[in-house]
């Protein structure tokens, strides 16, 4: 329909005064989305580089990392013996169920600050009423609860026999002691001192601090503080007093340039040039990884037995054999190599209905043809066929 006169122009004056409005509420549309997207990545790169402020960066033994006996692990670090990995920095510690680094308060309290919030690391601010007692925990204070004491109902707390009221809070009742207690002492149970956490009582000097580990050329001065003697340095981020040198010696302190001394339980070793823990046996001749000492961390197909790492065979070698290797039993006094089956009473590999014994398995005759196709497999055969040689005969032979 078309207009003229002035019914036109009105027409053309009512579309302009609404076009702005239209492109206005489009803009602020468009605008928004793109506010909101950029608004988010913002949020999620800032949360990001707080979580990375918390990471560090540490080296450790590649050889920590292998899960297989014969697959040696190849590191990412300054050298192909040590892996880099990620790990929060001090003070911090993983959160299971969040996956990143959060403030650590379990040195200043001894359940990790519950019943709290920890700020930073160490600083831990307990919830609404609640208070921290002597040891660093946060306790409920009335009318919910009064340690060592009772509630009124005007919110005052009224100490037990033999304990009075905290002098700093007055919120919660500490034990008394009649007598002062001696240096590095605190009072434990109504009459009795004992040392203060981190210290140890000696026979000849009383309550003296604890530093682990010990703090090698040095003295230790006060819990985990080591001062060390004249001619001898700490390294970053360790405590213990050792001589400038050349090595890493994790787990020990270098006596000079070139000499680590490795702590009890580990043994120095080349090629990390540090000491790492030590397994009797080598985890069962080299089973498996020594984590720590005399703990072993068994390779796939091995499993724990005391302090070692032994093959583990799901199907029973039967009363005439044993488990040599991962899946694999040895029949009799040569070790005849039985796969898949069992050894019989004249220690020969007896199969499974249905199943031929082949060299050193017990296979179904339609695989017979598939296994010797494979160039890998054949290789495997003609190493089996020698051992089973020897196993059977070969070593009646003097060649």
């Amino acid at each position: 329909m078309h207009f003229s006169g002035p019914l036109a122009v009105l027409t053309a004056l009512l579309t302009l005064v609404a076009l702005p409005v239209q492109i206005e509420a489009d803009s602020t549309e468009l605008y928004g989305d793109i506010e909101n997207t950029e608004y988010g990545d913002f949020e999620s790169l800032s949360q990001t580089r707080e979580r990375e402020q918390h990471l560090c960066h540490r080296e450790v033994p590649s050889v920590f990392f292998q899960t297989e006996r014969d697959s040696p692990v190849r590191g990412n670090g300054s050298t192909i013996y040590f892996h880099r990995i990620e790990v929060c920095c001090k003070g911090y510690r993983r959160d299971p169920y969040a996956h990143e680094c959060v403030p650590d308060c379990s040195e200043s309290s001894p359940d990790n600050c519950r019943n709290g919030f920890c700020r930073g690391p160490g600083v831990c601010e307990c919830f609404a009423e609640f208070v921290r007692n002597e040891h660093g925990a946060c306790i409920h204070t009335c009318p919910i609860a009064c340690q060592h004491g009772r509630c009124y109902l005007n919110g005052t707390c009224a100490c037990h026999q033999d304990f009075v009221l905290d002098e700093e809070t007055r919120q919660f009742c500490r034990p008394k002691c009649s007598q002062a207690c001696g240096t590095h002492e605190e009072c434990v149970a109504p009459g009795q001192c004992d040392c203060s956490p981190g210290y140890r009582r000696t026979s000849d000097l009383g309550c003296q601090p604890v530093c682990a580990p010990d703090c090698g050329f040095g003295k230790c001065v006060a819990p985990n503080q080591c001062e060390c003697f004249a001619g001898f340095i700490k390294r970053p981020n360790r405590n213990v007093c050792e001589a400038e040198c050349y090595l890493n010696c994790e787990n020990g302190f270098c006596e000079s340039r070139y000499k680590c001394h490795c702590r009890e339980g580990y043994r120095y070793n080349v090629n990390t040039t540090s000491c790492l823990p030590e397994c009797s046996d080598d985890c069962g001749q080299g089973n498996g990884v020594c984590i720590a000492p005399g703990v072993c961390r068994c390779f796939q197909g091995y499993e724990v037995h005391g302090a070692d790492c032994r093959p583990k065979c799901e199907r029973s070698c039967g009363k005439y054999g044993r488990c040599v290797a991962p899946e694999i039993c040895g029949c009799g006094q040569g070790q005849q190599h039985c796969r898949n089956g069992s050894c019989d009473d004249v220690e020969h590999c007896s199969c499974p209905p249905g199943e031929t014994h082949f060299i050193d398995r017990c296979l179904k005759s339609d695989r017979l043809s598939q296994q010797l196709n494979t160039g890998e497999k054949r290789k495997h055969f003609n190493r089996q066929l020698a051992y089973e040689f020897n196993a059977l005969i070969g070593r009646l032979f003097n060649f």
